[in-house]
C-alpha cells in the first residue's frame, strides 16, 4: 500500500473528467458573485462600507456572497 504520492502519479490523473462536477459549483458561485455585487451597487447609498463589501464579494470566493447576504444587508439605515 502506497501512502506517498508524487507528481509522477499528477501525469497519470484526467483532471478533463472533473469539469462536468466542478462546473455546477463554479456557476452557482459567479452568479452568487454577480447578485451580491448587483445588490451592493442597487444600495451603495444606505450600505456603510461598500468597498470592504466589494473586496470581501469578490476575493473570499462563494462565502464572500454568502457573508454579504447574511450579515452586510443589516447595514441598512433605515430613513
Amino acid at each position: 500500500m502506497q501512502l506517498h504520492y508524487g507528481f509522477d502519479e499528477l501525469k497519470e490523473i484526467d483532471f478533463m473528467a472533473f469539469i462536468p462536477m466542478l462546473l455546477p459549483f463554479l456557476a452557482i458561485g459567479a452568479l452568487l458573485v454577480l447578485i451580491a455585487l448587483i445588490d451592493l451597487y442597487r444600495h451603495r447609498t444606505t450600505r456603510k462600507s461598500v468597498l470592504l463589501w466589494t473586496c470581501i464579494i469578490l476575493f473570499v470566493h462563494t462565502l464572500g456572497p454568502i457573508l454579504y447576504f447574511v450579515l452586510g444587508r443589516k447595514d441598512d439605515v433605515k430613513l
